[in-house]
């Protein structure tokens, strides 16, 4: 017997002792690990929304533009403002982890190789939203209280040199100057941040469910 006929027979005999998986196997491998990432992704925007509200209540400056404290936004006229603000956030967050909840529903139950495929991409889509979302509501948020604190630079400089010794010295060119710059800097860093959070966590995820997705199409083929 010759040297190809024996590496057949030991392939052969090797091939036999592996388990083979069925289309049906392979489908709910498939189908509980897409349930698994999506519920992770329902469980980290729960964990965010009381993360943010932890800090609105723990440090109230970061929650409203950093720098600048909740009485002072409040002399500025905009105690009103910030509430609406918040509680319109705080809403369409709540709308998301509905769709996040029900994403991972649909997916745990679903019986349908086509319905597991239109739900995951149903989740990606939604994450993708989500983080649109956060990034551009936080950087218009921002925008829009300096633009506010701009056009209202006197009070604001009126308001804060009475809230902090020391200031009186100060003349109102140099204040805005380093005050508008440090808003910005603080700002991009923030922003940085939030887009680099969501990279980690959310995108890792989202490889995962586009991973199981590309490996559906491959049995639907």
């Amino acid at each position: 017997m010759d040297e190809l006929e024996l590496l057949k027979k030991d392939w052969q005999s090797r091939e036999q002792k592996l388990p083979k998986l069925s289309y049906e196997d392979i489908y709910k491998m498939l189908l509980k690990k897409s349930s698994s990432i999506v519920k992770w992704i329902f469980y980290i925007s729960i964990g965010e929304i009381i993360l943010w509200t932890l800090l609105s209540i723990i440090l109230p400056q970061i929650s409203e533009n950093f720098s600048i404290s909740t009485t002072i936004n409040d002399e500025l006229g905009l105690h009103n403002i910030l509430i609406v603000a918040n509680t319109i956030n705080y809403i369409i967050f709540i709308g998301f982890i509905y769709i996040f909840y029900r994403n991972h529903r649909l997916i745990k139950v679903t019986d349908s190789l086509k319905e597991l495929m239109k739900n995951i991409l149903k989740t990606r889509k939604a994450v993708k939203y989500f983080v649109i979302y956060n990034v551009g509501a936080n950087a218009l948020f921002m925008l829009s209280m300096n633009i506010y604190y701009y056009f209202n630079k006197d009070e604001l400089f009126k308001v804060i040199s009475q809230n902090y010794e020391g200031l009186e010295a100060v003349s109102k060119e140099s204040f805005s100057s380093v005050f508008f710059i440090s808003q910005l800097v603080v700002g991009l860093l923030f922003i940085g941040f939030i887009l680099v959070f969501y990279r980690i966590i959310y995108g890792i995820l989202l490889k995962r469910l586009q991973r199981n997705y590309k490996e559906l199409k491959k049995i639907e083929m």
